[in-house]
């Protein structure tokens, strides 16, 4: 028998979350009404349906917001810690994702005109309109310039219909616009087996068409690497951008960088080089007679480290050049500019780390295509949401990456207590917590 123990009392009161700071950021989006624009833009659930789609989406970006890698963290790990939770109604995993799944469309088939290979790509007409009016309550399209992006990224993967890639691994090769660099603002799924160049101007009339459709003013720029660099391609963007910029790199152009009289040395991130430029007139077999278009060709070289000498430029230098119809600019601005397009891989290297793109849940082209959308627009929110509150806490700044935001703001020891009626978050930290 045991004497002299101390008498234990046991209180039961709702359980501390790891993730009080996550609360501040779904008050901030119920703030800015997206809930409301998901529930416009989505089918309507049916009225005994426990979840919303505001509960869907949430809880996808709880999973990203909190640390998570798949979805199946919400069940694992993350639901004790949003239970009884005023802004989110965490959903199960396999109602997350039946309900992602419901929102693809058909996978669509290809040639191109002498092949034998059959491309697959996917597109969703849904999805595309709730990014573009997400973006618009952003105020993205409110700044003066619209500059487009588009590129390609391979999403190495093993799922039941991916294709070989180009680089002797299977996974999808989705095409990507980015506007003014830092928001998604149109994704094409397509197979391993799809290359960059193939069907591409049949992509970015798709990508203009949704601009046209949902009344967005005029894209000034537009920049691409030399998979864009086809007739038909820039005879396109000529009628619907002010300026392109697009790499080209073929025995064309390369008998043009010997004919450059001016070189200009400017810095790069990697030392410096020298850039000049010259008035070309490509394509003058595709194009009607008497009608092909003027272009300026600008070149840019760096010596190279062996410095051994090229057979065909007789010269030590390796050369990158850029084609574009922009002659105001000087010619280091057209460098530098184009240059800025490197922001795109860093994009893809947020969107598959930080955002799942590397963990797709599903064995489809057109479902992961609506992961992919989801996931995007999480990232989209979160340059808001990041910028938002780095105004506010001095320990926040709006270039840092999720992983920091996490240890910094979203790992806060918290409850939700009733006090005189209320709901209130009881938060446990030392810095003072702005919203």
């Amino acid at each position: 028998m045991l004497h002299n123990t101390t008498a234990v009392k046991i209180i039961k009161s709702n359980p501390i979350s790891a993730f009080g700071g996550a609360n501040f950021v779904f008050d901030y989006l119920n703030k800015m009404n997206i809930d409301q624009i998901c529930n416009d833009r989505l089918p309507p659930m049916v009225n005994q349906s426990k979840y919303s789609w505001k509960d869907i989406f949430y809880s996808l970006k709880t999973v990203y917001l909190c640390g998570g890698d798949y979805i199946e963290d919400l069940q694992a790990h993350l639901k004790p810690h949003f239970t009884n939770n005023p802004f989110v109604k965490l959903a199960s995993p396999d109602t997350v994702l039946r309900r992602l799944s419901q929102l693809s469309e058909q996978t669509q088939s290809c040639k191109t005109k002498r092949g034998v290979v059959t491309h697959q790509y996917c597109t969703n007409s849904k999805l595309e309109s709730l990014n573009i009016d997400i973006l618009k309550k952003l105020g993205v399209f409110k700044s003066d310039k619209l500059t487009i992006d588009y590129d390609n990224t391979i999403i190495f993967n093993e799922k039941e219909d991916s294709k070989m890639t180009y680089k002797r691994n299977y996974g999808y090769q989705p095409g990507v616009c980015t506007i003014n660099e830092e928001n998604i603002l149109y994704i094409e799924n397509r197979n391993g087996n799809s290359d960059a160049k193939s069907f591409q101007l049949d992509t970015l009339k798709r990508v203009f068409d949704l601009l046209d459709s949902q009344k967005i003013k005029k894209v000034h720029n537009f920049r691409a690497d030399a998979a864009s660099y086809q007739y038909d391609v820039i005879s396109f963007l000529q009628s619907k951008v002010d300026n392109f910029y697009i790499g080209c790199r073929n025995s064309y152009v390369e008998k043009y960088f010997s004919q450059v009289g001016q070189w200009e040395e400017m810095k790069c991130e990697d030392g410096t080089m020298e850039v000049g430029s010259i008035e070309i007139t490509p394509f003058k077999r595709q194009s009607p007679s008497n009608k092909a278009q003027t272009y300026r060709l600008v070149v840019k070289r760096k010596p190279k480290k062996d410095r051994q000498i090229d057979l065909i430029t007789q010269d030590i230098y390796d050369y990158r050049a850029i084609i574009t119809n922009d002659f105001d600019l000087d010619t280091k601005g057209v460098a530098a500019f184009y240059n800025q397009r490197g922001n795109m891989e860093r994009q893809f290297d947020i969107l598959k780390n930080d955002f799942g793109w590397n963990n797709m849940p599903f064995s489809s082209l057109n479902k992961n295509l609506v992961f992919l959308y989801f996931t995007a627009i999480c990232r989209n929110l979160y340059n808001k949401i990041i910028q938002h509150f780095s105004k506010t806490n001095r320990y926040l700044k709006p270039t840092y990456r999720m992983k920091k935001f996490i240890f910094r703001f979203i790992i806060l020891p918290a409850k939700w207590i009733k006090q005189s009626r209320q709901l209130k978050l009881r938060i446990y930290s030392y810095n003072h917590y702005q919203t």
